[in-house]
């Protein structure tokens, strides 16, 4: 495995040390929430943006006490349009045409409001959206925002992911976080850190097929694991697959697909599990039971494998334990740790503030939410180096701390 130091993309595991992370520190896009228009954006509450900026700040200062290089995604998008003469017009007309406006008159005076921004500003603005005071226009239904908000950017794991030297650009499943990935896409295709043929393009967000970074998990060097979920169709993980197998640039030889409940509870792989050390997975305390597991590779696996002409990989279902896959595929004896002990009420209560969702930021030394304080003393007791941050306005937008980061560089492991 080629896993040189010099390039800007290197993920092979989920626990390796963190070396380089993306992040997004939430802005007055969280302030943009509308009690009576939640479900719209996808949150469930409305936090206090003083105090989550203030929890950000906490998570990223101990992501760098760490040794953690942080980048922003916010600072990245306005350098690659600072560098790139021209591209800020063909960034705002796409991200303008990807925003239904209501008429073009919004669509003019939200120019107009724009116009004179600097670069960073401007990134600003087209994130926390625009009010329909901001540009003093009357929306039908007495809609509040000309332009929508994007909240749920701060969980920076689901507009792209990082696998081996290439990332997935992703199709988002709801209307509310596609222009999300549009950033990924003006980044990687022109920031001089960036673009060019070395990071691989695993996926593309014009494919057709919905998938988010919640779902994508490395296993290891050789297995990746995607969840096939509320957000995530199979069709999208046999594409990430013949797209790596057909690179032959990386190690990887098998996406384990793990078909998950489609509902909000389970909604990425990184909710129902997240792994903490080389032996370790926290998990969902209710879907410790069968779950349909499919093995998607090159060759035939074995002489059960159908082979799929759309996509030109071979498929097989499996029937066995997580503990015993995730063994196989690790090199290690599993243990599953159930969120606050698999206790009926403290687990529904810390699951919800995304208890089984946790950072490695080296083998053994996570990066878990101080709400979920009793799922915090079981993982002591299993050994594992806590960092505990502030939590409670971020878990409002139902992600933990793996949700809010995008890997770009862990050390390979031993």
């Amino acid at each position: 495995m080629d896993n040189d130091s010099n390039r800007r993309i290197s993920v092979f595991s989920e626990i390796g040390d963190l070396e380089t992370v993306l992040l997004h520190r939430p802005g007055r896009e969280i302030s943009n929430l509308h009690p009576d228009h939640l479900e719209r954006l996808l949150f469930d509450d409305v936090p206090d943006l003083d105090i989550a900026q203030r929890e950000h700040d906490a998570f990223a200062y101990a992501l760098k006490s760490h040794g953690t290089t942080v980048i922003y995604l916010e600072e990245l998008m306005a350098e690659t349009l600072s560098l790139n003469k021209g591209l800020r017009d063909t960034f705002v007309n796409q991200f303008l045409s990807e925003a239904n406006l209501e008429s073009k008159e919004v669509e003019d005076k939200i120019r107009n409001h724009i116009a004179a921004k600097s670069d960073r500003d401007l990134v600003d603005t087209l994130i926390s959206g625009v009010r329909a005071t901001d540009i003093n226009v009357t929306l039908k239904e007495s809609y509040p925002l000309a332009c929508d908000p994007l909240p749920n950017l701060y969980f920076t794991r689901d507009p792209f992911a990082t696998m081996g030297h290439g990332i997935t650009i992703n199709c988002m499943r709801t209307a509310t976080r596609r222009r999300e990935t549009i950033f990924a896409q003006y980044i990687f295709d022109n920031h001089p850190n960036y673009k060019g043929d070395e990071i691989k393009r695993w996926y593309s967000r014009g494919e057709g097929h919905s998938i988010e970074g919640g779902d994508e998990l490395i296993l290891s060097a050789k297995t990746l694991a995607i969840g096939v979920s509320q957000r995530t169709d199979l069709e999208s993980v046999k594409k990430v697959a013949k797209n790596i197998f057909n690179a032959g640039t990386e190690s990887f030889e098998e996406v384990l697909a793990f078909i998950i409940p489609a509902k909000r509870a389970f909604m990425h792989l990184d909710t129902v599990f997240t792994q903490a050390d080389y032996d370790k997975f926290l998990i969902h305390p209710e879907i410790k039971g069968p779950l349909q597991i499919l093995y998607i590779t090159k060759e035939a696996k074995n002489s059960d494998s159908e082979f799929d002409k759309e996509f030109g990989v071979y498929v097989t279902k499996v029937s066995n334990s997580i503990e015993n896959i995730l063994s196989e595929v690790t090199g290690h004896d599993v243990k599953l740790l159930s969120c606050a002990n698999g206790d009926p009420i403290d687990a529904a209560r810390e699951q919800w503030s995304d208890g089984s969702n946790v950072l490695a930021v080296s083998p053994g030394k996570i990066i878990v939410y101080e709400r979920n304080r009793i799922t915090a003393k079981q993982l002591e007791k299993a050994g594992l180096d806590l960092l505990v941050i502030p939590s409670s306005e971020l878990s409002r937008g139902r992600g933990g701390p793996r949700c809010m980061s995008m890997p770009l560089k862990r050390k390979a492991l031993k």
